[in-house]
């Protein structure tokens, strides 16, 4: 499947403090991990080995660190058409504030998002450690004609509570959030699993009530 079509915008603002000391002088995705690589390194790579070379990252805490390894790390040809840039936050005319969390961050930059003109835009964690193929994920997205996808994990009860949990029907389609729901809470919330694929839709989205414990959302740009 060609890849051209579609951007990444990988979320890399977080403090991190239960990574403190590490987070001390540097956002949480600039923590090193394995010698010389980034946390931030996973989700681009992930990108790359799908063919998705179009990346966009949005920094805002204690991004120098973060922003010197990118421009470092990541070139490409001018013909290609690949690029990783960086999108900190910003005062605007129309806002003054910082970003207020991971959705307002993708919302205030919609304005540079839309100039790409790709069809689909990637949403990304810039500090999960995982490996996807994001070219299912798209196919999938694709095929079922989604407004919007979301992939997520299983997770038991005991570790419900520190994380969103998204129920879903037999088709997956979702059909209630609930943020860190307590252990009262959590009667209705179960979810039958694929054991194959763990990825669920939910159409007719709307930006503004994006949330920020999906592990990766996608979006139709029709849509947007």
């Amino acid at each position: 499947m060609a890849m051209q079509d579609v951007m990444a915008v990988v979320l890399s603002g977080g403090q991190g403090k239960r990574l403190y000391p590490l987070t001390k002088l540097r956002a949480k995705p600039a923590v090193p991990i394995g010698g010389k690589y980034r946390l931030i390194d996973i989700p681009i790579s992930n990108c790359l080995n799908s063919g998705v070379h179009k990346i966009q990252v949005l920094t805002q805490f204690l991004s120098a660190s973060l922003h010197r390894h990118i421009y470092q790390t990541y070139k490409f040809d001018l013909f290609s058409g690949g690029f990783v840039y960086i999108l900190a936050a910003e005062e605007t005319p129309s806002g003054m504030d910082w970003y207020q969390g991971t959705a307002d961050a993708v919302r205030k930059q919609l304005i540079h998002l839309l100039e790409a003109y790709v069809e689909d835009i990637l949403i990304l964690s810039g500090d999960h450690l995982y490996r996807m193929d994001y070219g299912e994920f798209i196919e999938l997205h694709r095929d079922k004609r989604a407004d919007l996808t979301i992939a997520v994990q299983p997770v038991a009860a005991a570790d419900a509570s520190r994380l969103g949990i998204l129920k879903t029907d037999e088709e997956g389609r979702i059909t209630t959030f609930c943020e860190k729901p307590g252990p009262d809470e959590l009667a209705g919330l179960e979810s039958p699993v694929d054991q194959d694929r763990h990825s669920v839709r939910l159409l007719q989205p709307q930006v503004s009530h994006l949330h920020p414990s999906a592990l990766s959302a996608f979006f139709a740009r029709r849509w947007m």
